[in-house]
């Protein structure tokens, strides 16, 4: 099998990857902080800023392609550190590129929707970009950088995502169906918009987008939302106490980082190529159904 090299395999999204590339291909997965043993991966403790530790793990590994997931991906961290964030967000993620051109193979990374502005969604991938924090500048450089060291990159401009909790990670799912199972009060924004996936979906569009795309590509979902009303469809779907759900503005919240207001993705160039994400309530469905199934999700993976 051809090797796929995975950073941030016990994140989120680089956990929803493993289990969907380990089909086709023999999976080798960094982390760095948070160790995990996921069956039928090879994890590896890789400090991504350390230019000369990330060269041997290519020389021994000798991988067939990479995706590049790791990240410091929480935009108020990001805006309150922003040297430590932009060693990973930049300076790892434009030398990864490197190493992937001079050895000549695909390399697929995860950008954000957040490197637009908020203004005139929704966004096609030749649409400025125009952040308005420092995680969103910091992809705009990663993308550049990257794409300079290696036009032939897929720079995958990802959107809001969910999905049940892994052994190391959590979506933004997890906190909201607390909060509103204890019925205390939930706060969404009614003016702050996206397109979201699941982790799966995001997982599929990322391992069809390392086979087809070189340069931008967004992998949203089909449908602008807003996060109030993406919680109205939780509770539906879920069958949650709708008590403590509530409506706010983004201007009611005081954070570090600021927020665009609406940075939908237009994805058709992604629906084209076979990218083919479902409905939110099917999303959705489909978390309720394999809960049902399996009520301890991922139980196989052992934390050390």
């Amino acid at each position: 099998m051809k090797k796929l090299l995975i950073t941030g395999a016990s994140g989120f999204l680089g956990w929803h990857l493993c289990q969907l590339a380990k089909q086709e291909w023999e999976i080798y997965g960094t982390y760095f902080s948070h160790y995990l043993d996921i069956p039928g991966i090879k994890m590896l403790k890789v400090d991504l800023a350390d230019f000369q530790e990330l060269k041997r793990i290519f020389n021994e590994i000798e991988p067939s392609a990479v995706i590049h997931t790791a990240a410091q991906s929480q935009p108020n961290i990001c805006q309150t550190h922003p040297e430590e964030s932009y060693i990973i967000n930049v300076t790892a993620s434009c030398n990864i590129a490197g190493l992937c051109a001079d050895n000549s193979i695909p390399c697929g990374f995860t950008s954000t929707d957040l490197v637009f502005d908020g203004i005139n969604a929704p966004y096609r991938e030749t649409d400025s970009v125009c952040p308005v924090n420092l995680y969103g500048e910091q992809k705009v450089k990663a993308e550049a950088g990257m794409l300079e060291r290696y036009p032939m990159t897929a720079v995958c401009r990802m959107p809001l995502m969910f999905g049940m909790a892994t052994p190391t990670a959590k979506s933004f799912l997890q906190p909201f169906i607390q909060t509103l199972k204890a019925e205390k009060e939930l706060n969404l924004f009614i003016d702050e918009f996206r397109t979201p996936v699941s982790g799966i979906t995001a997982a599929k569009g990322l391992l069809l987008a390392l086979e087809k795309v070189n340069g931008p590509i967004h992998l949203g979902g089909k449908e602008r939302i807003s996060r109030y009303d993406f919680g109205k469809l939780l509770v539906e779907v879920f069958q949650l106490p709708a008590t403590g759900l509530k409506g706010c503005q983004q201007q009611d919240v005081k954070m570090a980082a600021p927020r665009p207001a609406d940075v939908s993705l237009d994805s058709s160039q992604a629906f084209g190529l076979g990218y083919q994400p479902l409905s939110l309530r099917e999303e959705l469905q489909e978390l309720v159904n394999s809960r049902r199934r399996m009520p301890y999700p991922y139980v196989k993976a052992k934390l050390r």
